[in-house]
This record gives C-alpha cells, structure tokens and sequence, in this order.
C-alpha cells in the first residue's frame, strides 16, 4: 500500500478517536448533571407532605420536641448558608444582609398544598413581629418558572420576599446533620447572629408559628 493510500487510514482513525474523546466528555458531563440532579430530588423525596421527621440528640446539636419542632441551644447551632439570588419578583437578595435580625425562612412551592394551606398563617404573622427586628425570607422551589410563583404570592398577599430556587440547590447548601430543610414546606428559625436555632418540617398554623418564633424574639441569655 502506497503512502497516498495510508494517509486517509490514518486520517479516519484520527475521526474515530476524536469522536471517541468527544463523546467520554459528553458522557461524563451529563453524569454530572444527573448527579446533582439526583442529590436535589432526593432532598425532596418527601415533598409537599404536612409532616416530617428529624434527627435529634447524638452528634446533631439538636432535640426535636412532640410539637415536631426541633432546636438547637447557643453554642450548639450551625451557621446558616450562603443564601442568595434572584427572588421571585425579579429582584436580588441575600439573606446575610439581614444579620442582626431575626430570620423565619420558609420553603414552600406554588403546586404544595400544605404550602397553601400554612400562606397566610405566615403573611398574618410576619405582620405582626417585623417591627421587632423580624424578617420573613421565603425559598420558592420546584416551580418551573416564576409565573406560578408570582401568583400566589398574589393570592395570599405575601408581602415579604422570596428566593426563587427552582432546583433546590439553596436547599443542599445546609450542612448535613444539622437544622436543615429535608420537606416541603420546611421553616427555619435563624437567629441574629446568623445561625440556624429552630426548624419543622410540616405545615404551620399561626398558633404553632408564633410557638416556634417566641423564644427568639427578646435577647436570648
């Protein structure tokens, strides 16, 4: 075989390899993706239930009550995330711009009817204590576009804001094992130095809101 005859061998298998390396790299970037998918959805296995379970005592930090919600003492509490982005509305927040006040973070969706359900035991409350250094945050999640979103915010006159985290990637910023949100609905209670002292992982109703905030509204000793 003449060398004019050789060179398109070694040109075709010089394609094959190519589209070889071409589609490993294609094929271990969408591991990636599926990954991380998977780490969302099994955060949210249990999502759009009106309860939960938690850990509590060991290594934890934190005692769960028979009210369901568990708390964390001073000196035992983990720091909040990172907690930042766009909000549903269009603007950016951060949550740490809040440090100093009190934080009652709430994931919800527009599809969970527990989410509904709890709507406006929450607006009515937030109203109520933001005088006294207060702020309400929501994690809109699972929402495939801010439209839904937008809409009941609308409905239940929701007044304080929310992140929109269609993903739930805010969600798997808390560390594991600690207070962290596993359910949707799920409210954390973050205290003025910025970490995590309360959470539930069920629908609230305004009496059981209240019970849950109280402990942190005067300065804790």
């Amino acid at each position: 075989m003449s060398a004019a005859s050789r060179a398109p061998l070694r040109s075709n298998r010089s394609n094959r390899t190519a589209d070889v390396r071409v589609r490993a790299r294609s094929r271990a970037v969408g591991a990636v993706r599926a990954a991380v998918g998977a780490a969302a959805a099994a955060l949210l296995v249990s999502a759009c239930s009106s309860g939960g379970t938690s850990g509590g005592g060991g290594q934890t930090g934190f005692i769960t009550g028979s009210d369901g919600i568990a708390t964390a003492k001073r000196g035992e509490r983990a720091d909040a995330p990172e907690l930042s982005g766009k909000t549903v509305d269009g603007g950016q927040l951060d949550v740490a711009d809040y440090r100093g006040k009190v934080v009652v973070l709430n994931v919800w969706g527009s599809w969970c009817p527990p989410c509904r359900a709890e709507a406006k035991n929450f607006e009515k409350v937030y109203q109520d204590v933001k005088d006294q250094g207060v702020q309400f945050v929501g994690i809109n999640t699972r929402d495939t576009s801010t439209g839904p979103a937008r809409a009941f915010e609308k409905d239940y006159e929701v007044t304080y804001p929310s992140l929109y985290d269609p993903a739930g990637r805010l969600m798997l910023r808390f560390e594991k094992g600690t207070l962290n949100p596993q359910a949707v609905p799920s409210t954390l209670v973050i205290d003025r130095d910025g970490k995590v002292a309360a959470r539930t992982l069920q629908a609230l109703s305004e009496e059981k809101l209240r019970k849950m905030l109280a402990p942190y509204l005067q300065p804790e000793k």
